[in-house]
């Protein structure tokens, strides 16, 4: 017969089996970096039958039907890594970089909702392929935030340009009215590589983030100016002319952790 556990008993019980659950899930992914980001989302829709050319066998796209990313299948972010560290602390590399990648939503072979990384435009020559082996070298990168503030709303404006060697070209330029943001719980998130799929990096987030224009929830309008280029190179099939915008996203922080499985 077992006897009463004290209640005092109960809850060290408890606490053990949390923290061995907690001991068993981080014993099976392997830190490899922490980094403070500020972030400007595009989503947009491209041709489907380019996106889904680049898809792995088994894979289908995941279009949402309704919400803030009804009809994207194509996400353009532009990233600044304003600090990147390694699980020491200390950190990696230049410790900072600045980025520009394309993302569409899918769904693997299981079914499971995911993001595939088919290109993207770095800085940082050491980030070239980078971890998904798409990264392209922006052998012209400039970017530029600032906030100014007064008797009316408060303004930001972010100008982003980045241009590889072999002609792949993304530019950003946007002004707005600050609003009101949202932060989300943190959450889980796996990355795949259009190049090698069997590679995929789980990225563990929170993030604040703040829609300043929408075509199916329509928000409040608050965008001032705003222009986007996208073309050349191996871009040129996803930005043939007939895209189309569909939400503007300004993430004004986001914290993460990536690990590998």
């Amino acid at each position: 017969m077992i006897g009463r556990i004290p209640r005092g008993g109960i809850v060290a019980l408890f606490a053990a089996n949390v923290f061995a659950g907690f001991t068993l899930r981080a014993s099976a992914e392997t830190p490899v970096e922490f980094s403070s980001e500020a972030r400007f989302q595009l989503d947009l829709h491209v041709p489907d039958a380019v996106i889904k050319a680049l898809l792995p066998p088994g894979w289908t796209t995941n279009v949402a039907a309704q919400g803030p990313a009804k009809d994207a299948n194509l996400r353009a972010v532009f990233i600044d890594r304003v600090t990147i560290n390694g699980p020491d602390g200390k950190p990696v590399g230049r410790g900072s970089n600045r980025l520009v990648y394309l993302v569409a939503p899918v769904k693997d072979a299981t079914g499971a909702n995911v993001q595939l990384v088919i290109g993207g435009l770095t800085e940082d020559p050491a980030d070239a392929p980078g971890p998904f082996g798409v990264y392209l070298l922006a052998t012209t990168h400039t970017m530029q935030r600032s906030t100014s503030s007064g008797t009316g709303p408060m303004l930001d404006s972010q100008d982003w340009v980045f241009s590889a060697a072999t002609g792949e070209h993304l530019e950003l330029h946007i002004k707005y009215e600050r609003g009101v943001a949202n932060k989300a719980n943190p959450s889980d998130t796996k990355f795949y590589s259009a190049k090698n799929p069997s590679f995929y990096q789980i990225s563990r987030q929170e993030q604040v983030l703040d829609i300043l224009r929408n075509v199916t929830t329509t928000p409040p309008d608050r965008v001032r100016e705003f222009s986007f280029r996208a073309s050349g190179g191996t871009y040129s099939k996803l930005f043939d002319g007939s895209e189309k915008l569909l939400s503007w996203d300004n993430i004004l922080w986001i914290n993460r952790s990536v690990l590998l499985p």
